[in-house]
């Protein structure tokens, strides 16, 4: 018997593949997914079923590229806006099976509407589940976010409640498979262990301590949860049908020349935050490759052309799989070797880093900036984060955000941009940049060295 979790970095996707007697089936598989066939094959068994738990937000779905691929029927949920067009309709109550395995169907919306739960039995022990492919709805310490449709959040709120009684009737034995782990932004609260059984989410997780269903559903309606432009074209190519991924996911090399005169939408520099600012090419935005998943759906738009800087061909690479995932895969090239074209006299660009000390001073008007208008330290941290500490005579926008909100900033102002650390305020600080703002830094330790001053 084979199963099998395969995760996809940055995303913190979780797919399955499992089978025996010579079948297969694979719950939520990505977009690059050949990986499903190779492990299948290594196992002597053939890819007969992909089940999909939800039309997927963050990522696109590749079930419609694995089922051309194998052969493979496609099973979704019912879905009320419209149906997925690849894809089988599953209801409650279905079972499929996968040699000596049974997948039964739960219907579990609140998520989203479409939402199944799977729940896998082995021949061998019939009696009980054995565990749940539970999606979006039930995570290792967290459960799924319900602000997809605004206009009906009570009534989303309350299914998901709903569909939480039913996987938990299950019985404590079940252990659970989501579709994400930590760090991924369909949930702020799961736990970075990936393994848990309904019977340690009923004792443990924070949301299931909650036994009325009103006070449930006003928990759910008044958490704060962000949504990228790119979702949007996630749901439609996860209904309609994305492209397979290119087949080679490495950009073609640039030359600084051609990186100097490239006419791409966005000049993306994915090294290190504190490499950005200590040296960057005019023009160039800053999306560390380990930051990509979280906010280039952002600032990239569908179609837009993008040009990648980076330390290494391995970061290149990388980043184009990142990028590939969301299905912002216009590549045009990438090019290696900030420092070298230093050396050849390129002119670089800095954004200065200030400290502590530097931001109080500019707080108590004791520092002149260099900006002929106002100073303003600018927060970029989430409003979770903002609400827990801040930093009274800051002001904020999330950086997301800023996709937007940049319109309303002044380029003749100094900026500070401030996080948590500062990895994001330099996402703002290069947008900003990008856009041609010239008076910004940004405080390096941000939210944390501020107090840890104060202690």
């Amino acid at each position: 018997m084979l199963f099998e979790k395969i995760k996809t970095p940055g995303l913190s996707h979780l797919s399955y593949l499992f089978g025996s007697n010579g079948q297969a089936a694979v719950i939520d598989p990505r977009r690059d997914c050949a990986i499903y066939i190779e492990k299948a094959r290594a196992a002597g068994l053939k890819i007969t079923h992909i089940f999909e738990t939800h039309r997927n937000e963050d990522l696109v779905s590749g079930a419609p590229i694995l089922a051309k691929l194998t052969g493979a029927s496609v099973y979704h949920g019912p879905n009320p806006e419209r149906e997925v067009v690849y894809a089988q309709t599953a209801r409650e109550g279905d079972c499929f099976a996968i040699g000596q395995l049974e997948i039964q169907v739960l219907e579990t919306p609140g998520h989203t509407f479409d939402h199944l739960a799977y729940v896998m039995f082995d021949s061998a022990y019939p009696t009980k589940a054995v565990g749940v492919f539970t999606g979006d709805a039930l995570f290792v310490g967290d459960v799924g976010r319900t602000d997809f449709y605004p206009d009906k959040r009570e009534e989303v709120a309350g299914l998901l409640y709903d569909s939480l009684q039913k996987i938990l009737a299950l019985g404590d034995q079940a252990m659970i498979y989501p579709a994400h782990g930590a760090g991924s932004v369909c949930g702020s609260g799961m736990a970075d262990r990936e393994f848990s059984s309904v019977g340690h989410e009923r004792l443990n997780n924070p949301r299931l301590q909650i036994e009325s269903r009103d006070e449930f559903i006003q928990a759910k309606i008044n958490e704060n949860h962000y949504q990228p432009p790119y979702f949007k074209l996630m749901e439609r190519l996860n209904m309609d049908g994305g492209d397979a991924a290119p087949r080679i996911m490495r950009p073609v090399n640039l030359s600084l020349d051609e990186i100097s005169s490239s006419e791409a939408d966005h000049l993306v520099d994915i090294r290190e935050p504190l490499a950005y600012a200590a040296g960057h090419l005019p023009g160039s935005m800053s999306l560390p490759v380990g930051m990509i998943s979280a906010f280039a759906g952002w600032f990239i738009a569908e179609g837009e052309s993008i040009a990648l800087i980076a330390s290494d061909e391995e970061q290149l690479a990388t980043a184009m799989t990142h990028l590939v995932r969301i299905a912002l895969d216009n590549i045009v090239g990438g090019y290696v070797g900030v420092i070298s074209a230093a050396k050849q006299g390129k002119s670089m660009e800095q954004t200065p880093m200030i400290t502590t000390e530097e931001v109080k001073s500019r707080l108590e008007g004791h520092a002149n900036t260099k900006a002929s208008k106002a100073w303003t330290l600018l927060d970029v941290r989430d409003v979770n984060e903002r609400n827990e500490a801040a930093i009274d005579e800051s002001e904020h926008i999330y950086v997301g955000h800023l996709n937007e909100r940049w319109r309303d900033l002044d380029p003749q102002e100094h900026y500070t941009l401030m996080c948590a650390s500062g990895q994001r305020a330099t996402v703002a600080a290069g947008w900003l940049a990008s856009k041609g703002f010239k008076y910004l830094d940004i405080y390096l330790g941000g939210m944390s060295a501020w107090q840890a001053e104060q202690e």
